[in-house]
């Protein structure tokens, strides 16, 4: 039955996608035309903007239209296939508040076997089972075990078993790099996801130099190791100062933190977040010891495993509205949460486990109801680290247009996008000009690689959408970024009704 649900949904969201073609259509066949005199000034500006040097090696492809009438405006190479970087974000969370709604919400589950709870003591296993939640975080674990109190629990005679099997057991997407790994852009994705699979590692000086640097873990667990060879040093000793590094030992696929190298004797403490290695058993031990805080006895031991049929629900814990992880995906452009996402909407829509073939089959379906044809780009995750993706900026307004004209989630997509000179990874950008609080958009980054896609407003009140891809350099990308900045500038601060008056 929540098979038949399932695609029910799906078939519904689909002609959803259609009847929203059927609009659009409708909208751009009234046409209102800027003459091409209009608009010639602000295209040689754009021109003119795009001759500066550091684009001298590179390919850019630019598309920008009037949403209310579909009318491009100015395109330059908008057909060709680039790497997007984050841009992915824009597909991944489209799709989402568009099949599983802006007010979806992902839950985690305490289960115990059937048999009942007797003398305080559950006589069995008990299962924690995640579906995805990207936010889930040890207060929230607390939560789930003080639940288990009002029970009267105080002792759990069998296992804790780890359940994320609501997803597949690859933990990192198609084409990721090696090295693309001991930081926080790039945890595990797993349906067991707590702390974003991370720990939170301080690192200060000590008292005195040659003594060893303090390190503490946030949340403190035995789940990590800390090696710690790292020194107290005086601010002149610059070559220990320089090897100062902290990283988990990922070679050996260890949850072991190494800290090397010196930091200067009154220094700032420095914060680092560092990926654990086997995310469920990570979520089972924070259960655990707060369970022994608590003074809940587990006899048995943590293990990852798949919860039978026959079970008893203890506790559920919800996750925040979809509209708020959306948000929290594009304006910290968080490479996990869109992952999550891409792999929940294909369990929602296929099936568990929810894999990223499956949510990507989904994007793609939902997509060529609205005249994108699916063999003319390719999608490998959901969060743009994989240089596998490759799509064009005709086909990322194409999706622009169609989320601004869904009254149904218009507002949660737009308002999850970084504003400029305001918040966010736009938060330093565009400041001064007409872009600022007014320019909406995501960015995307990789080695060589910058997309800026999103939507502002004309000085005429004029709503525009927009795609920008820089790719093939090998200048610093702030010189890029700078290059779309002010174009961002010049379409948010372009006028246009003035002057065909007076044509």
């Amino acid at each position: 039955m929540k098979t038949d649900k399932r695609v029910l949904h799906f078939k519904i969201c689909i002609f959803h996608f259609a009847f929203l073609l059927v609009i659009s259509s409708c909208a751009t066949s009234t046409k209102l035309q800027v003459p091409t005199k209009v608009l010639a000034e602000l295209r040689q500006q754009i021109d003119a903007i795009l001759q500066d040097s550091s684009l001298a090696q590179s390919r850019t492809g630019i598309k920008i239209v009037l949403l209310k009438t579909g009318e491009t405006w100015y395109e330059r190479d908008s057909h060709l296939l680039f790497h997007p970087g984050s841009n992915m974000k824009l597909l991944a969370t489209a799709a989402a508040l568009q099949c599983l709604g802006p007010s979806y919400q992902f839950k985690t589950e305490l289960r115990a076997d059937a048999s009942a709870i007797t003398d305080s003591t559950l006589h069995g296993n008990l299962f924690l089972k995640g579906f995805g939640d990207p936010a889930l975080s040890t207060l929230d674990l607390q939560w789930m075990i003080l639940k288990l109190k009002d029970l009267g629990l105080k002792k759990i005679a069998g296992d804790l078993i780890c359940d994320e099997t609501f997803f597949d057991d690859l933990y990192f997407g198609e084409g990721w790099m090696i090295d693309d790994v001991s930081s926080w852009y790039w945890p595990p994705i797993s349906a067991l996801t707590v702390n974003r699979n991370c720990v939170k590692v301080r690192v200060k000086p000590g008292a005195n130099a040659g003594d060893s640097l303090l390190v503490t873990l946030q949340p403190p667990t035995s789940y990590m190791k800390i090696e710690n060879i790292g020194v107290t040093v005086d601010s002149t000793d610059s070559l220990q100062i320089k090897k100062f590094k902290v990283e988990r030992r990922w070679r050996q696929q260890e949850n072991t933190i190494v800290i090397v190298g010196g930091k200067a004797l009154r220094s700032e403490p420095e914060k680092f977040d560092i990926e654990v290695v086997e995310p469920a058993l990570y979520a089972g031990t924070l259960l655990s010891e707060r369970l022994a805080a608590e003074n809940i006895l587990l006899d048995g031991k943590i293990l990852k495993g798949v919860i039978p049929d026959s079970t008893r629900l203890l506790a559920t814990h919800t996750s925040p509205p979809l509209s708020n992880l959306i948000q929290h995906t594009n304006k910290i452009s968080d490479n996990l949460y869109a992952e999550l996402l891409l792999k929940t909407l294909g369990a929602e829509t296929h099936g568990a486990p929810g894999t990223a073939e499956k949510g990507i089959f989904a994007i793609n379906q939902m997509f060529s109801e609205i005249g994108l044809d699916t063999t003319k780009f390719s999608l490998a995750d959901g969060s743009g680290v994989s240089r596998y993706n490759l799509i064009s900026p005709d086909q990322i307004v194409e999706l622009l247009k169609t989320m601004y004209r869904d009254a149904r989630v218009q507002a949660e997509f737009m308002a999850s996008l970084p504003i400029a000179g305001v918040d966010s990874t736009l938060a330093d950008r565009m400041k001064g000009t007409a872009a600022e609080g007014n320019l909406r958009a995501k960015t995307g980054s990789l080695r060589g690689v910058s997309a800026f896609a999103g939507y502002t407003t004309t000085a005429d009140g004029e709503p525009l959408a927009f795609s920008m891809i820089m790719g093939h350099f090998v200048v610093p990308t702030a010189k890029i970024r700078a290059v779309q900045d002010r174009i961002g500038a010049a379409i948010s601060g372009f006028r246009f009704r003035k002057k065909m008056n007076e044509n």
